[in-house]
């Protein structure tokens, strides 16, 4: 790793500034806090340490220490954000291959030596124990930070990964643990302007003599530039501090060595028909997920890196010039960094000129020949992508439909996210959603639109865009950090669904007779929500069933380590403002209504096996909740619906011919319903496996 560069200059005043005598009172314990290290606290956070100097003229040197003191990271989450994978690696070798355990263990081991914090600059050594017969290893560690975050670091083991090395968290560690025993210096510009001419002097003689092999070139050049008069030194006022924090105008974000990002996605992609190497890109991804969540800008930085190292892959070449499709392992790795996209695009707090420049990038990207299409290979004559059915299909909704349809055939993986560019959460009503989770008597209505706002009941709907893009929504809120506002906007999209369900069957009660004499069984759905490229019922049901998910609060090393790793347990959690409703039983009301949806069959192999693997994961989701006597009576209502669904309904009446199959959802409601209601389980299984005579008598 580079050694930490100097991240701004200091001034050199003519002389020594008045200071401050007394450090104040130390805070004896079970004291309130002393107001300097509160409004030391805010202001290392948020505050460079340059903009405090410019600020006030004198800042007295008590409060520098203490602004000083709190500007290293204090969350121990973070650190281990930044040196643990998520990859889960073989049973025995977890202390072995992780940095942040590993890190832990040399703390605790006590290997942690001589810690040193010069301003915004920590130092240590770290005594390593070696292999058998071998000597114990020391490694000196450097650690540059500024508002609250590691910008630069540097490690004698020369350990080139992806995030941070063993020794550089047991030395971050160490100051989070055990910050006040940390010998503690203003930076060293500070220091130096207290000196007078003899003292510098003195002071730049023993450093040389010191390190006279490594600095005495550079010495000498400094020292010719700076007596001749003109050089561009002395042009330039002050001189740089690597100890004196970062500057205004620079960057505030972890440390991340982006050249590594881009050669460990390439060698994983070059290996791509390994197991392993998928896996491990599903954890870079769940890892932009984690930064996204904790608002971390390195999130869109490492998904960029990622994408442009996905781009560069040669074997995208290879497969249009073929028109072969590519593997299935690849396509869902493509699905989900479109999926990503679009969650980072749409976020609800990032500034407009970060989104400008996101959404450029996507448009280069989405020009490339290379660029894989949604419809998962490189035929430019096939089907067009057929529009996505609204929640309430309307005037809106038929022009956006035929501007679709206009635009051609060639959608690729990132055409979602630039369309998601196009949203904004500036809606009234949706930012009424957002905001609270009950609703007075005088919000209730129309909202002065024609779309109606709240149901019968008083809770609030969102008709506001196609059902897909509204659970993007919901995802992109999860993914941001968003999980309360994430559950008040499902809630209002599935009030829709109900009342939308509500209306459908109503209609066709009315028509029933006539539909089921002439044999119609036109689709109501061409794009179906189970396989659709946003994911629709998958996110709603994550974001509900996340909400009831009973959980240790550790931190997590390997958050995709897999449901045969350790079993979910969930709660039943109450609905605000819902009485007698639990975001549970609406997680197992929507599943059922995605699964039982009666959609065309896509055309295309990868299509239909993603239709497949989507229910599959779904099922998977359902089979981890253990039924009780509520989710009980929430699948016999459900169940009954499916059947009196008619044309919406994958077990209603009118099949349509080419529909996805309803026996994966069959038989897991047969299963679940046998030995509470088995003629209802039944009657479920035989709808299932009719054929198209018998479905119209």
């Amino acid at each position: 790793m580079d050694p930490p560069v100097a991240k701004r200059s200091r001034g050199c005043p003519a002389g020594p500034e008045e200071r401050d005598a007394g450090a104040g009172a130390v805070r004896g314990r079970g004291r309130p806090e002393a107001l300097l290290d509160l409004s030391a606290k805010r202001v290392a956070e948020t505050w460079a340490f340059e903009q405090v100097e410019e600020r006030f003229s004198r800042v007295p040197e008590p409060v520098q220490k203490r602004i000083v003191f709190w500007s290293f990271p204090r969350s121990e989450r973070e650190i281990c954000m930044y040196s643990s994978l998520g990859y889960q690696p073989p049973e025995g070798e977890h202390d072995a291959r992780v940095p942040f355990t590993r890190g832990l263990h040399l703390l605790q081991s006590g290997a942690v030596d001589r810690v040193l914090q010069v301003g915004f600059h920590l130092s240590g050594n770290i005594r390593e124990l070696g292999g058998p017969g071998e000597p114990e290893r020391l490694y000196h560690v450097s650690i540059s930070f500024d508002r609250c975050k590691i910008t630069s670091v540097s490690c004698g083991c020369d350990n080139r990964d992806l995030f941070y090395c063993a020794h550089v968290v047991a030395l971050s560690l160490y100051r989070i643990r055990h910050a006040r025993q940390v010998e503690l210096r203003l930076p060293i510009s500070e220091t130096l302007s207290q000196m007078n001419r003899d003292q510098l002097q003195k002071f730049v003689q023993y450093l040389i003599s010191a390190h006279h092999t490594e600095v005495l070139p550079t010495a000498q050049r400094l020292a010719d530039e700076i007596l001749l008069l003109g050089s561009e030194i002395n042009l330039v006022h002050g001189a740089p501090d690597p100890t004196a924090g970062a500057g205004i105008e620079d960057a505030n974000c972890w440390h991340l060595d982006e050249e590594q990002i881009q050669e460990q996605v390439k060698q994983l992609l070059s290996n791509g028909g390994y197991y392993g190497a998928s896996r491990q890109l599903r954890s870079m991804f769940s890892k932009v997920r984690e930064m996204l969540r904790m608002r971390d800008s390195n999130g869109a930085r490492m998904l960029i890196l990622m994408t442009e190292q996905f781009l560069q892959d040669p074997r995208l070449a290879l497969w249009r010039q073929q028109g072969a499709g590519m593997t299935d392992k690849c396509r869902q790795l493509w699905d989900e960094l479109g999926a990503l996209w679009v969650c980072v695009v749409l976020s609800p707090h990032c500034k407009p000129e970060e989104r400008v420049s996101w959404l450029q990038l996507l448009g280069k990207w989405d020009k490339l020949d290379v660029c894989p299409l949604e419809e998962g290979n490189y035929s430019f004559d096939g089907p067009s992508l057929q529009p996505t059915v609204a929640l309430s299909p309307g005037p809106e909704e038929e022009e956006e439909e035929e501007e679709a349809a206009a635009t051609g055939s060639r959608h690729t993986v990132f055409c979602r996210a630039l369309q998601a560019g196009a949203l904004h959460w500036s809606d009234t009503h949706l930012q009424r959603i957002l905001a609270s989770d009950s609703y007075g008597p005088s919000l209730t209505g129309t909202m002065g639109s024609e779309k109606p706002t709240f149901d019968p009941q008083g809770r609030p709907l969102w008709l506001g865009e196609p059902f897909p893009t509204a659970c993007a929504r919901v995802d992109t809120l999860r993914a941001h950090g968003y999980p309360r506002q994430a559950l008040r906007l499902a809630g209002a999209i599935i009030n829709t669904l109900r009342l939308q369900r509500r209306h459908q069957l109503e209609s066709y009660k009315q028509q029933k007779k006539e539909l089921l004499q002439k044999g119609n069984t036109c689709i109501t759905n061409t794009e179906g929500w189970v396989g659709h490229p946003l994911d629709p019922i998958g996110c709603l049901c994550r974001a509900l069933l996340e909400a009831c998910r009973l959980e240790e609060e550790t931190l997590t090393l390997y958050p995709d380590s897999g449901p045969e790793k350790r079993k979910a347990a969930y709660q039943h959690v109450p609905v605000p403002g819902s009485p007698g409703e639990s975001y549970l039983a609406l997680a197992l009301e929507v599943a059922l209504l995605g699964l039982g949806q009666q959609r065309a069959l896509p055309e295309g192999l990868y299509a239909q096996d993603k239709v497949v693997r989507s229910e599959e994961q779904l099922l998977a989701l359902l089979e981890e909740v253990e039924l009780d006597e509520r989710l009980v009576q929430v699948l016999r209502k459900q169940a009954g619906l499916l059947l009196e669904g008619g044309p919406f309904s994958g077990f209603g009446e009118g099949l349509f011919r080419e529909s996805v199959p309803m026996h994966t959802c069959a038989r897991y409601l047969f299963t679940a319903l046998l030995p509470h209601d088995p003629d209802l389980a039944y009657r479920l299984a035989l709808r299932a496996m009719r054929i198209k005579i018998s479905a119209n008598p």
